[in-house]
């Protein structure tokens, strides 16, 4: 094998796949590369659950497959200099990569002991724009459990329902949904949860762009392509939680927020948080203000938020975090904060009564001094 292209173009294709190149496995093979050229020079990282290949044109001199060490040549690229670089492999895998004066000499692993990827089936389909995918990925992820006890929260719900796609997440504490149209395009009914770990590399692929995301579902895995790149990933089993009856639908309060206010003052006050004690924040919803309240062995803490409307003097106590995480995600610039009682969850919604967004935090049980 041996092909030619500019630095930049085999650097950015072989970071992409190597996210999903096993950092360490019983597998050697699962620590590398496949490179192939062909027609075009294809390179696929895989882990045994997420697989990531990528096309790129190249001038490909012979055709051939081989394996790299994927920490070995992405770091090689990365410092190698601008410039056209030269990768051949011989029949005995002895790989020279060249680029100006620079040169690096390894052993590759013979292309048949990697694994084939997963064939997705393509039995349904779907697509929606890049940027739109992504805004969706960023304003949903934080909420994925990194409970390994119940892996099926360690994943994203995607569920397409009259044109729209929504995805949930969720890990016992906070819930964080997003609704987007598809105009027209996918099977109403069609549900699937796809892990954190496969969706951040996904957002990290999408471009700022109305490009569209061709999605395709299979029944144990699922394609996302991207451009050029591909991102294959195991469908995670199990029964997700019913959001529609997790989320509640009558308050006793409504406020109208400032998003920007609103976390400019949770920054504030969370500022004497202690992490070890991990005390929470005490708000009172009252009329036309939302009181702060933190106390810790750091010290105290007040601030008051401006709002519109009358939360009756109702106190509830929230970790810092959780509040910081949803108003950040928020998609929008002001905000319903949507109260019951002390113990109920709090639910944010879009102060202009659309249906895109929706994120719930649960209360912290308050004890006196706090």
């Amino acid at each position: 094998m041996k092909f030619s292209c500019e630095k930049h173009l085999l650097q950015a294709a072989a970071s992409t796949a190597a996210r999903a190149a096993s950092a360490k496995s019983p597998i050697p093979a699962l620590e590398g590369l496949l490179i192939q050229a062909g027609s075009m020079v294809r390179i696929t990282g895989y882990d045994l659950k997420k697989g990531i290949y990528t096309t790129m044109e190249a001038d490909v001199e012979n055709p051939g497959a081989a394996v790299l060490n994927a920490k070995l040549f992405t770091e090689m690229l990365r410092r190698l200099p601008d410039g056209v670089v030269t990768v051949e492999v011989d029949g005995q895998n002895a790989v020279k990569v060249k680029c100006g004066r620079s040169e690096y000499n390894f052993i590759a692993i013979d292309a048949e002991e990697y694994p084939e990827l997963p064939d997705t089936d393509e039995a349904e389909a779907v697509s929606i724009p890049q940027n739109i995918l992504r805004d969706m990925i960023d304003e949903t992820i934080f909420a994925v459990s990194t409970n390994e006890s119940r892996p099926v929260y360690m994943g994203s719900l995607f569920e397409i329902e009259n044109g729209t796609l929504t995805i949930v997440s969720v890990d016992g504490y906070r819930l964080a949904l997003r609704r987007e149209g598809l105009d027209g395009s996918g099977r109403d009914g069609l549900r699937f949860i796809i892990p954190g770990t496969a969706l951040q590399d996904i957002g990290r692929i999408c471009a700022d762009s109305e490009e569209q995301v061709l999605i395709n579902v299979g029944a144990k895995h699922v394609s996302f392509t991207i451009g050029s790149t591909v991102v294959i990933s195991r469908r995670l089993e199990g029964d997700f939680l019913n959001y529609r009856k997790a989320v509640p639908e009558n308050f006793r309060s409504k406020l109208k927020i400032s998003r920007e206010e609103f976390l400019s003052v949770v920054d504030r006050v969370s500022l004497v948080v202690d992490e070890k004690v991990k005390n929470p924040l005490r708000l009172t919803f009252g009329d036309g203000n939302i009181d702060f309240v933190c106390v810790t062995p750091v010290g105290r803490a007040e601030d008051v938020c401006s709002c519109e409307g009358n939360g009756n003097e109702t106190e509830i106590g929230f970790n810092d975090r959780y509040l910081r995480d949803a108003l950040r995600a928020a998609p929008a610039d002001e905000l319903l904060v949507c109260i019951n009682t002390g113990s109920s969850p709090c639910v944010f919604l879009p102060a202009d009564g659309s249906e895109g967004f929706v994120y719930m935090v649960l209360p912290v049980r308050l004890r006196s001094g706090e």
